[in-house]
Parts: structure tokens; C-alpha cells; sequence
């Protein structure tokens, strides 16, 4: 079974572009702390992503550089050769699932998803604006 789970931060804000027909393609690059550090090595890896149709389009409008991101999807492998005739071998990660790593008050960057949260009921349950669910991405 080919499946990636990954936490990690942006590097930088999601590159997202249209295709002719409108479909959305977003790339990124998550660092990911390791787990086990060597002596003088790196302490992350910085996994290229992408992701594609209404999860791209999430993607460009909640998340910014520096945000953490919990994510699951699958490696992609590929080659291509380059202007000076040289085959260049790619490894991706094809997003298809993506979560926010943590609640906006713990984030650092204050990014694409700012804003005021909503009020909580005594019971403990969040009111949720109207009008929410023609912006979610998934119905």
C-alpha cells in the first residue's frame, strides 16, 4: 500500500496554478522535524507536495508559510528530462487529505486563515456562522 502521513510546517505559501479547463494545482514544501537526530546533521526534511482540484483550492486559502499542517497521501515517482538533455528523476507527495496541525491561537504566523472564532454555547459546543457550508470544500 502506497500511503505518506506527514506533520510539518510550509516553507513558504502554497505556489497554485489553473490549468486551462480551471482545475487548481497547488506545490508545496513541508519541513518535517526527524525524529532521531544524527550529530551534526539536518534536523528536518523538506518533502515537495502537491496537491490538486478542491483540496489545492483549501489549501490556497487557509494555509500561508509557517503553518502547521497535518497531511496523508501517497508518493508519486517520475522523471523528466531537462533543457540541457539530462534525465531528472521527482519524488512527490500527491496530497489527498489535509488537516490544520494546530488551532490558529498556537499558530505563528497568523496566515490565510485568521480570523475572529466563534462564540461558545454553555454547553461547550462552538456556534457556527451561517453561511459556512458553501465555503467548506467537501460536501
Amino acid at each position: 500500500m502506497n500511503s505518506v502521513q506527514l506533520t510539518g510546517r510550509l516553507t513558504r505559501d502554497p505556489d497554485v496554478r489553473y490549468t486551462d479547463n480551471g482545475s487548481s494545482i497547488a506545490r508545496f514544501t513541508l519541513a518535517v522535524n526527524r525524529r532521531f537526530k544524527s550529530e551534526n546533521g539536518p534536523e528536518a526534511d523538506f518533502i515537495g507536495c502537491i496537491a490538486f482540484g478542491k483540496t489545492a483550492e483549501f489549501i490556497e486559502k487557509y494555509f500561508s508559510k509557517g503553518q502547521k499542517m497535518d497531511m496523508n497521501g501517497r508518493i508519486q515517482t517520475g522523471s523528466y528530462t531537462n533543457k540541457d538533455g539530462v534525465k531528472v528523476y521527482t519524488t512527490d507527495i500527491v496530497v489527498e487529505n489535509v488537516e490544520f496541525g494546530e488551532s490558529k491561537s498556537a499558530g505563528s504566523s497568523g496566515g490565510a486563515a485568521a480570523g475572529a472564532r466563534p462564540p461558545v454555547d454553555p454547553d461547550g459546543f462552538m456556534n457556527i456562522p451561517d453561511g459556512l457550508d458553501e465555503e467548506l470544500p467537501f460536501n
